[in-house]
């Protein structure tokens, strides 16, 4: 355990994760070569998606061996799109490793990250990637951490720089300069006062600020910080080490994985710096008594484990990403399911690099692997029938962004629903549902790019092809004044003929449903004709007589009417209601009435006047405002439906990505008249 790394590669999209994991794995001799994503050869973009659109997609696992250590990094990706694999991995990992660009510097998806794992508890460190770039500034990027994350930033390996070029890398641990010619790391002179004197920070200067760090994390070595005694290496490495695990150090490498410089040192930061599982404070679960109790990790404990991915394959079928957080997990066993609370049968166990699987007998507390077949699903918790437990399920963003699903041949419906099931059970991000309204199926995700890809997945790993569109509003129709209506259906043939006489009185009232009464004196119409009478109004309210939608908040009294003894019939009498109901509802002032919901929406302070200013547009009244957490301000709003499909969209390229909301239907308000002619218009369109 005390050997066993657990990392999760997180922070802006194109800021190198990818990239940096093959580097690393070719350096520590666990693969043949460094793949590019551009190339499409990288070892966790392996999925066909990924690799037609050079991004990734979704979170992969690439477990090796660097020297005594077991190094499983989790490579998640940085498209807000697919904020829940970031989700996952961070829940998985001991250490969040945020990959910042040194030519593009702190990005949105970097305080995502860092925020993210600050959240979960988690230690962290910055990998600053693409240092060989000639737009590249390391020292400008180190500039700017300091100023979004404080204090915390600790310089661990730095370059220097002459005549804008990369000369040596200095590990500020070791005090040693390094040189690399191919790739590998060739020992120097440390570099001379006239060259530290043109560097951005001295050197002298960096030293000093990890030896006030690492003073920090102890009260001795803060002791020996004041009388001004230099750290050994010892101290410095376990200072850092102990700093990151409390939380308090944050430090800083600098690599390129185009040439590899660095990635030796990270390696060897990664193997001395990083906590390993059991060191990190102990998971809290929920035991069947509803106590909270501390998980120690221990392969000596009973067993618990964390589902926290699910992948699903139409040929392997279903693959379960597992944490094991305590005992140890062995093939072909029996364990409980706290979330079901059935049994599950473990049966073949992998370590997974990438698509490449190494089949193992058993995994042991602190370490990761695969399951095949199993039933677990993602955030499920496995354990040991006589300790049960359950952790903390996976907070996973909310879906935001919605889009109509149609089948593009027929009869694909059912590809389509067992596909979409497989989709869900992969990506907890996702939902699909009927809405029972507009009798459309909707999906709906984080943003656009997550549902074409969604789709393009159903098409290439379950043959079912779709469609998406904009989807309906659930319009609704209703009326604002009494009227009364006669209704009288009359029809001779040449035997028995028709008859149904009714006069009903419409109103409006406080109802979903139509509320149905009658006042007939004098046996006008039989009461046996009633519910055909009813039943008429109850299909006829279903299709109002502006633009065909529902109607609701009607009224119907049965006051009078007439039949004959011999040609009335309940098919009649319910043809005469309709008449009465069309009749009626013409004259009774029928209003379009459009669906509400309450929106809360967080935006960075620097971007409220924007969005309340979109809202404004969009019809929104703002009922609240009030600070958030630090930098961000809570707005809480009533908008219409119609207006707010591509808010996702909005909010994300105005506050490059750092806002987030919820939107949830509220009430029924009438559709304003100007919009009257466009809303039928379209409803006619669609039908």
């Amino acid at each position: 355990m005390k050997q066993i790394k657990n990392i999760a590669l997180a922070g802006h999209n194109g800021s190198g994760k990818t990239t940096l994991a093959d580097a690393l794995m070719f350096k520590a001799g666990a693969s043949e070569r460094a793949g590019k994503t551009a190339d499409g050869t990288t070892i966790c973009d392996f999925d066909p998606e990924e690799i037609k659109r050079k991004i990734s997609i979704n979170t992969a696992i690439a477990s090796f061996d660097y020297e005594d250590t077991k190094i499983n990094l989790i490579d998640t990706p940085g498209l807000f799109d697919f904020a829940g694999e970031m989700a996952e991995g961070i829940r998985a990992a001991d250490t969040v490793m945020i990959t910042v660009s040194a030519k593009s510097g702190v990005k949105v998806g970097t305080k995502k990250a860092y925020a993210a794992a600050e959240k979960a508890g988690k230690s962290k460190m910055f990998a600053v990637t693409k240092i060989d770039d000639e737009n590249a500034n390391f020292y400008n990027v180190l500039t700017e951490l300091k100023t979004v994350f404080g204090p915390t930033v600790c310089p661990v390996v730095v370059p220097v720089i002459e005549n804008e070029k990369i000369v040596s890398y200095v590990n500020l641990i070791e005090m040693k300069a390094y040189k690399y010619e191919n790739g590998k790391a060739v020992e120097i002179d440390l570099p001379t006062a006239e060259a530290i004197e043109k560097m951005t920070y001295r050197i002298d200067g960096l030293v000093e600020a990890v030896s006030e760090a690492v003073a920090e994390t102890d009260e001795a070595l803060m002791d020996k910080f004041f009388e001004g005694e230099p750290f050994t290496q010892k101290e410095l490495t376990d200072g850092i080490h102990a700093g990151m695990n409390k939380g308090i150090i944050t430090p800083v490498v600098c690599v390129s994985a185009a040439d590899l410089s660095g990635i030796d040192m990270l390696l060897k930061e990664i193997t001395l710096l990083l906590p390993s599982p059991e060191e990190v404070p102990a998971p809290v679960a929920e035991t069947p008594d509803g106590d909270m109790t501390e998980v120690e990790c221990s392969p000596e404990a009973p067993l618990s484990a964390f589902v926290f991915k699910t992948v699903t394959d139409p040929f392997v079928g279903k693959m379960s990403y597992i944490r094991v957080m305590s005992g140890v997990l062995k093939a072909d066993s029996q364990v409980y399911n706290s979330a079901t609370g059935e049994t599950e049968k473990i049966g073949k166990l992998y370590t997974v690099k990438g698509k490449q699987q190494t089949e193992v007998s058993e995994v042991a507390a602190g370490d990761i692997a695969a399951a095949v077949k199993i039933t677990a699903s993602t955030s499920d918790t496995l354990c040991a029938a006589e300790r049960k437990l359950a952790f903390e399920k996976i907070d996973f963003p909310v879906p935001c962004y919605s889009m109509a699903v149609k089948a593009k041949s027929q009869g694909d419906e059912s590809k389509i629903s067992s596909g979409m099931q497989r989709l869900l059970d992969e990506d907890k991000t996702l939902t699909y549902v009927l809405d029972l309204h507009t009798n459309e199926q909707v999906l709906s995700g984080l943003g656009e790019q997550h549902l074409e890809i969604a789709a393009a997945k159903l098409k290439n790993k379950f043959s079912a092809d779709i469609e998406l569109s904009v989807p309906k509003v659930a319009y609704r129709e209703t009326i604002r004044k009494k009227v009364k209506a006669e209704g009288k259906y009359k029809k001779q043939t040449g035997g028995h003929g028709q008859y149904g006489h009714v006069w009903i009185e419409f109103e409006p009232c406080v109802s979903d449903e139509l509320i149905f009464e009658e006042k007939v004196f004098g046996g006008a119409v039989p009461k046996n004709y009633f519910p055909a009478v009813e039943k008429g109004l109850q299909e006829c309210v279903k299709k109002g007589v502006l633009a065909g939608c529902p109607v609701v908040g009607l009224k119907a009294i049965l006051l009078d009417g007439s039949y004959h003894p011999v040609d009335s019939s309940e098919m009649a009498f319910k043809t005469a209601a309709s008449l009465a109901y069309k009749e009626g509802l013409k004259n009774a002032d029928p209003v379009m009435l459009e669906p509400i919901g309450t929106l809360n929406v967080l935006v960075p302070d620097e971007n409220t006047g924007d969005v309340m200013g979109e809202l404004n547009k969009r019809r929104g009244r703002v009922s609240g405002m009030e600070p958030a957490e630090t930098g961000m301000t809570a707005i809480t709003a009533e908008v219409p439906m119609r207006e707010m499909h591509d808010f996702t969209m909005y909010l994300r390229q105005t506050t490059r990505g750092m806002g987030s909301f919820t939107f949830d239907f509220m009430r029924y308000e009438q559709l304003p008249s100007n919009l009257l002619t466009e809303v039928i218009a379209a409803s006619a369109d669609n039908a």
